[in-house]
């Protein structure tokens, strides 16, 4: 097995721990995704305004004659990529919706202060520092990425033809693009780093926003039972499963998943400055993101999710990103005081509980972009962000 050079080091520390599992992150690092890489590939050949009409009519498509002059490539691709595996049950899929929603007001703050920043504390964040996405383009991508995370937990999201459902496929097919730009944009070194957004790497990612999200949650008082929490992993694995992560690393449960971010965790080098850059920039970026602008009232946000980020994911890991100074002593059990007084305060007022869901909902959805002409599905034409058309 070829090893990038950056992940010998971390490789060794994971095998002593389990050296079946790593063995397979690692092997994982150097996979794409080979049928949508040449797909996409095949869609540079044509001029942006053209594939993405060609694309958003394959997503619409609910019959072979509305795909119009799609050309024979594109047909294939979806055609070969609608057959739902068997282990997909959408029945299955309600409980973890109700508890997402019920549970949205603290989703935000899991999934920006602990979930996002932990896959940035990996060799994830060198494709965003060096793309500039982050940077250039911060809150459109936060909010990119609020959206697609409500549209998988809507009732039916995952169904053929749900937004939730074409939003991960387009995530797949961005992915694919963005791979593409960076190995031919001179600044991604293959031998140390593996294959930009890799299969381990987005496995990875896939078992944050599902496991440890869930363990996030846990943390600032959401309220679930079992079969809540296998739901809610059901849906993040089927989503992932759309997203291009191949079953050889794709999670069957949350004790699979915890142990898969676990291993590789270990595989990966120490956070670099990429890590440092793209997690602080995250942190300051999220009053942005919920159309706080105004300086002081930013500063101060920012150093409230600085402390509530370090309570969940750890002091050593704040350190490692160079967080500044802050104390998380006290943090998460005043989170769950609050969880605790409202769902007190909702059982003796239904009407009020009703009013805070309807309300947490609308903030989640102000957090996440919507636009008014529907999905776009533009892809990058440049590896820098602030010189690719906008997508």
């Amino acid at each position: 097995m070829k090893i990038p050079s950056d992940y010998i080091p971390g490789y060794g520390k994971a095998r002593a721990v389990d050296p079946e599992l790593a063995d397979k992150y690692v092997a994982h690092t150097t996979i794409g995704d080979t049928d949508t890489d040449a797909f996409v590939e095949a869609l540079g050949e044509l001029p942006q305004r053209e594939s993405a009409r060609f694309l958003r009519a394959a997503m619409d498509a609910e019959h072979e004659n509305q795909l119009g002059d799609c050309p024979e490539f594109v047909r294939q691709f979806f055609k070969s990529h609608e057959i739902r595996p068997d282990w997909v049950a959408p029945k299955a899929f309600a409980p973890g919706v109700r508890m997402f929603h019920r549970n949205s007001k603290l989703v935000l703050g899991g999934m920006v202060g602990g979930t996002l920043v932990e896959g940035f504390s990996t060799n994830i964040a060198k494709s965003f520092f060096i793309t500039g996405r982050l940077r250039d383009q911060g809150v459109r991508r936060l909010q990119q990425n609020n959206r697609h995370m409500v549209e998988i937990f809507m009732p039916g999201g995952l169904g053929r033809h749900g937004d939730g459902y074409k939003l991960s496929v387009r995530i797949r097919l961005v992915h694919a693009r963005v791979r593409n730009l960076l190995r031919n944009s001179g600044e991604w070194d293959e031998e140390a780093w593996g294959a930009p957004l890799s299969a381990a790497h987005v496995g990875f990612a896939l078992t944050a926003f599902s496991a440890r999200l869930l363990k996030h949650l846990k943390n600032l008082g959401g309220k679930f039972n079992d079969e809540e929490r296998a739901s809610f992993m059901e849906v993040w694995r089927y989503t992932g499963y759309l997203m291009g992560v191949p079953e050889s690393i794709l999670y069957h449960d949350e004790e699979e998943a915890l142990r898969l971010f676990e291993i590789g965790l270990l595989c990966e080098p120490t956070p670099g400055v990429e890590s440092i850059a793209m997690a602080n920039s995250l942190v300051n970026a999220a009053p942005l993101v919920v159309g706080i602008d105004a300086p002081g009232e930013r500063r101060h946000l920012s150093k409230y999710v600085y402390g509530v980020s370090r309570a969940l994911i750890g002091s050593r890991m704040a350190h490692s990103l160079k967080y500044p100074f802050g104390v998380a002593f006290g943090v998460l059990p005043w989170f769950r005081l609050q969880a605790r007084y409202e769902n007190i305060i909702g059982k003796i007022m239904p009407n009020t509980r009703n009013r805070n869901n309807f309300n947490n909902f609308i903030g989640l959805l102000e957090a996440s972009l919507f636009e008014e002409a529907g999905i776009s599905y533009r892809l990058p034409d440049h590896v820098y962000a602030e010189e690719s058309s906008r997508w």
